[in-house]
């Protein structure tokens, strides 16, 4: 395995690339008792439409990659859940709109729980009997997330702002489209995304590098393999669809957010745009700028605001939001207090202040073994290097913030997603 060393972080990964095409990287932490493993496809809720084996482009449900998640933990021996249980492991799964990812934490076992990983989500087992079944208790699911009022107004924002890309499609589906799910479906998808080429393994703690390839080799295909092509629909508008949607819902007080529809980052740009986004986040939102003590102070918002940036392949957005008595009246303030920052300039005090503070709390996450896994994983997909974040850090100034507050904080490129009180 090739040795990565980050001088900077004190951190060395350890990387190799097998046969078949999988990307393994290792965090080797000896002064850990635990151990974590997290192994991802690049597959998600957005990606409906593939190019197939032969050459087709390929059209499927929304909701395919998360019910195929859910299906996964099924084998022939049985629950994989309770396998890895049984041998001292927690474990689970997720899904988002472009990665599916499957992972374990333990203090013992480490090597027999990996296998147990890489062998169920390798070798797919489904029946027409355990699909049926599913449909009922992710249809039990989808209905309890249309009733939650934080879902919905993240979902009608996407909806809101976008025209055609399919990060609008909600993750999980809807009862309509996974009532289409056959186990057919489930295998065609398996064999597109789910191959090594197409997936990356990350593992970190009391570990060896070398046994983490040694078992990666023992139990995957041997064939190479390549990625996937997914179709993320057409070119899509720099200005959002619509302005404004609503729902009434169960609250004691409106709930909302506000969207601003970014530019997608090119390939091996993601991370700095990442950082940049949450600074401008930062200067814009926190807790620490001019608009959001202005707001508290007029009553306009109430500690449950907060903001954040989020990403996928061929979108990117700003989100903000909370409880409020007035929205409408938030976003103007909102836009008034952007058009300000990008003519006035950001203030060069707080703008330092902020910055030390964002590469501190992420310094400090790296004690975290699954959120290195994750992130070394992600940023994989996106074609970088996750522990570069320093370097990035330190080309980011504050006319790039405010290059970004001139450029996607404005009216056109702004939605606002309401929920308000049924009565």
């Amino acid at each position: 395995m090739n040795k990565l060393e980050y001088g900077t972080l004190r951190e060395t990964i350890y990387h190799c690339v097998l046969p078949n095409g999988l990307h393994i990287y290792v965090d080797p932490r000896p002064e850990y008792e635990k151990q974590f493993a997290f192994f991802a496809t690049r597959y998600g809720g957005m990606d409906l439409r593939f190019q197939g084996e032969n050459g087709q482009w390929i059209d499927t449900p929304a909701g395919v990659a998360h019910f195929l998640e859910h299906k996964m933990f099924d084998t022939e021996d049985g629950n994989a859940l309770q396998i890895m249980a049984a041998n001292g492991a927690m474990d689970n799964a997720f899904t988002s709109s472009s990665i599916t990812g499957y992972y374990f934490e333990s203090t013992k076992g480490f090597a027999e729980n990996l296998r147990t990983l890489l062998s169920f989500v390798s070798v797919p087992w489904f029946t027409k009997e355990s699909v049926d079944k599913e449909q009922g208790i992710i249809g039990q699911e989808i209905r309890m997330g249309e009733d939650d009022p934080d879902s919905e107004v993240y979902y009608r924002l996407m909806e809101a702002m976008y025209t055609n890309h399919p990060i609008q499609n909600r993750v999980a589906g809807t009862v309509e489209s996974i009532a289409g799910i056959t186990p057919e479906t489930l295998y065609q998808c398996h064999r597109a995304f789910y191959q090594p080429g197409n997936m990356v393994l990350c593992a970190a703690g009391n570990i060896s590098p070398e046994q983490v390839e040694e078992i990666s080799r023992e139990i995957l295909p041997q064939e190479p393999s390549f990625g996937v092509q997914s179709d993320l629909g057409q070119e899509e508008p720099a200005q959002v669809k619509r302005r404004y949607t609503e729902r009434r819902m169960e609250v004691s007080i409106p709930m909302f957010t506000i969207g601003f529809k970014g530019d997608p980052s090119s390939r091996g740009k993601g991370l700095r745009q990442r950082l940049l986004a949450g600074l401008v986040c930062d200067v814009l939102f926190g807790s620490s700028a001019p608009l959001y003590n202005r707001l508290y102070q007029q009553g306009l918002i109430n500690g449950s605001f907060s903001s954040a940036y989020d990403a996928a392949p061929g979108c990117a957005y700003l989100m903000a939001g909370g409880e409020s008595r007035d929205p409408e009246k938030v976003l103007a303030e909102v836009l008034a207090e952007s058009g300000r920052l990008a003519t006035e300039g950001i203030d060069a005090p707080l703008w330092e202040r902020l910055k030390k503070a964002a590469y501190g709390s992420m310094v400090r996450q790296l004690n975290s073994l699954e959120e290195v896994c994750i992130e070394l994983a992600q940023a994989h997909f996106e074609g970088e290097d996750y522990l570069n974040f320093p370097k990035c850090f330190q080309d980011i100034e504050k006319a790039d913030a405010e290059a970004m507050l001139r450029t996607w904080c404005v009216e056109d490129r702004a939605a606002m997603s309401v929920i308000q009180p049924e009565r």
